[in-house]
């Protein structure tokens, strides 16, 4: 099942706080979105499924928040 830009920021606002996930999505570099932020790779039109799947990765969170 395909992630939605807003099923995306939804769980980013799970996982980080939603004072917190948008400054974290722009400020943070992750090497398996090719050395972007997960913003600019949202930008640059990689799936929001796939940002999430690196970002969980990352993070390192539970299953459940999968």
């Amino acid at each position: 099942m395909p992630v939605r830009h807003t099923e995306f920021w939804e769980r980013m606002d799970i996982a980080l706080g939603g004072a917190s996930a948008r400054s974290w999505a722009t400020l943070t570099v992750l090497s398996g979105l090719g050395g972007r932020t997960p913003q600019e790779a949202l930008d640059a039109g990689i799936a929001p499924k796939e940002v999430w799947a690196e970002v969980h990765r990352f993070l390192g969170l539970p299953a459940t928040l999968a």
